[in-house]
């Protein structure tokens, strides 16, 4: 049944998707997405994760190459511009459509998990059983 929500099969046509791995993100194929917005090179990826993160995730060059060269030959990006061994990219409309239903997919996993926090009647550390957005949750 259709919710009216754009998800990863509809992206790649159906539940015959050619990239499986693409079915949810990882944080680093999250944020190398994120950081494709605008256009820019491999070590800028690199720098703009770093600092979109605040160093909490890091993404090494053997990674960072090989999810750019996967995620072009799926149509998520592409290559904007080649100057000697520097290459550009930027995100597509289904690299974007993809990023959307990530968030989508994270934002329903955090409201699953304050529901049943609440549920369960636990509290969030301040003698409230309210859990506020963007706390970090105590496991």
């Amino acid at each position: 049944m259709k919710t009216g929500r754009i998800t990863i099969f509809d992206i790649y046509g159906g539940e015959t998707m050619a990239r499986e791995k693409f079915r949810t993100l990882t944080e680093q194929m999250f944020y190398i997405l994120l950081s494709l917005q605008t256009e820019c090179c491999g070590m800028d990826v690199m720098e703009r994760v770093a600092d979109m993160t605040q160093g909490r995730v890091a993404v090494g060059p053997g990674t960072l190459y090989n999810l750019l060269e996967e995620f072009a030959k799926a149509g998520m990006i592409r290559e904007t511009k080649v100057e000697g061994r520097r290459r550009s990219y930027l995100i597509t409309p289904a690299g974007r459509a993809a990023l959307a239903a990530e968030y989508e997919r994270l934002e329903r996993q955090a409201a699953d998990y304050r529901q049943y926090r609440l549920s369960e009647g636990e509290e969030d550390g301040h003698g409230e059983t309210e859990i506020l957005a963007g706390a970090v949750p105590v496991l």
